[in-house]
């Protein structure tokens, strides 16, 4: 089976090295012809792990290729994806320009039968308004069917994502669309992957409430460790007694500076403007968003109480990306922190294993550092945004000796807090007693 990909972006370039890693023949197109030939090189424009070895492999076998050549690839394909952006407008709902344009041109180009699949994450309704719009470009009449197949893909994890789904969405209305979409994840009956067949607004809403119930459960940990701070309960042990309820689950259920990243902020805005459009408040989601943007002012709050003067304080950031394992700045936390610490008079040290030069753009002021220890060089204070791997395990004796001040703020509950008095560090964490 050929299959086409239009959008190289996170959800694009998984896509398609897993498909052709399954077998399948993937073209991957894009605009950007510099982007493209990169590409071609194996060279990846974001950090996944593992993926760039995918690419290459599957390059050399002759099953993935990258063209910005949209209309020889459609016409030989059976299955197009759409996963091009859809960035939030100034309202928080999706901007739908970039699918637009290409159900317009899948509509000018395609001559035989061809199934449309949506992978982009989507407002309800834009599996009918692609229809439409491709009818009213078709050259010849031609048939074809829309279908919605969202993508459930963690980022760091990607891989293992879509190989190891814990499940896969269809929804179509075409019997025959649905064999084909069935066909083309074949491999993953041989894992007993669980398939969800239904219509097409459902399959929409399904990946946008997915998001938004996750979302929930950040929210409302983050608004528990703040009780838990007033009356000295420990947030860690409330979420794993609230975790052992099956119904409950452990997931999602860690006390933080808020949730981040390409989806979550964006998902739920998105949400909420659907809602508004039939005239309905999601009050829930309203309160998710609202309590998510105050944890953050919470946590700047916490850090400025603690040191009581930030003018003129140097302070190092460990962790810059919205999560372990991504180069991903987009709605991390990291980045508005910072800026309300420059803003407060600090200066900044940072160092992160993977998004510094991403970083670089948005926070210039900042000094950007080799590693955790000499970010950490004569500082009055280091904080732990995000919880890679090697901030686990740091070596915290040697970090003593090279801070000007032991302010250690640990925004991920990684270390001890008796173990962090012991060492002589003012550790304050996230929901627990700290001191």
């Amino acid at each position: 089976m050929h299959i086409t990909i239009v959008g190289t972006g996170y959800v694009g370039l998984v896509t398609g090295a897993c498909f052709s890693e399954f077998g399948v023949f993937v073209t991957c197109i894009d605009t950007d012809k510099n982007k493209i030939e990169s590409l071609k090189k194996g060279v990846v424009p974001f950090y996944e792990p593992g993926l760039d070895d995918l690419i290459k492999k599957n390059i050399n076998q002759g099953r993935l290729r990258f063209t910005t050549d949209l209309v020889g690839s459609v016409r030989d394909s059976l299955v197009i994806f759409i996963a091009v952006g859809t960035p939030p407008r100034g309202d928080g709902s999706a901007d739908l320009r970039y699918v637009e344009e290409v159900a317009k041109e899948i509509g000018q180009n395609i001559n035989s039968y061809t199934v449309i699949a949506t992978k982009s994450t989507v407002p309800i309704g834009t599996g009918d308004r692609i229809k439409k719009i491709i009818s009213e470009n078709l050259q010849e009449e031609t048939d074809f069917d829309i279908v919605s197949n969202p993508e459930f893909l963690r980022q760091g994890s990607a891989m293992e994502d879509f190989m190891r789904p814990n499940r896969v969405v269809i929804g179509a209305k075409s019997p025959q669309a649905i064999a084909i979409m069935k066909d083309l994840y074949r491999p993953l009956y041989l894992i007993e992957t669980p398939f969800l067949i239904t219509d097409i607004k459902t399959a929409e809403l399904i990946k946008y409430a997915s998001n938004a119930f996750l979302a929930t459960k950040i929210s409302f940990i983050n608004e528990l460790a703040i009780l838990c701070e007033s009356v000295g309960a420990d947030v860690n042990t409330v979420a794993k007694g609230m975790g052992l309820d099956g119904r409950i689950g452990t997931k999602f259920l860690h006390a933080g500076p808020g949730f981040g990243g390409s989806c979550l902020p964006k998902d739920t805005q998105a949400l909420m403007q659907i809602a508004l459009e039939h005239n309905l408040n999601l009050e829930i989601i309203q309160a998710v968003i609202r309590a998510n943007e105050n944890q953050l002012k919470w946590v700047s709050k916490k850090i400025k109480n603690a040191m009581k003067e930030i003018k003129g304080k140097s302070i190092a950031i460990l962790g810059l990306s919205f999560k372990p394992n991504t180069d991903d700045l987009r709605g991390a936390p990291s980045i508005p922190l910072i800026k309300d610490l420059l803003q407060s008079g600090a200066s900044i040290k940072a160092y992160d294993p993977a998004a510094m030069d991403n970083a670089k753009e948005l926070i210039p002021e900042a000094i950007f550092c080799q590693d955790a220890y000499e970010a950490c060089e004569g500082v009055d204070a280091f904080i732990i945004i995000t919880e890679w791997n090697e901030f686990r395990n740091l070596d915290l004796k040697r970090l003593f000796k090279l801070l000007k001040q032991p302010y250690f703020f640990d925004l991920r509950n990684i270390y001890d807090p008796a173990k962090m008095k012991s060492l002589g560090f003012k550790y304050y964490s996230i929901g627990r007693d700290s001191l």
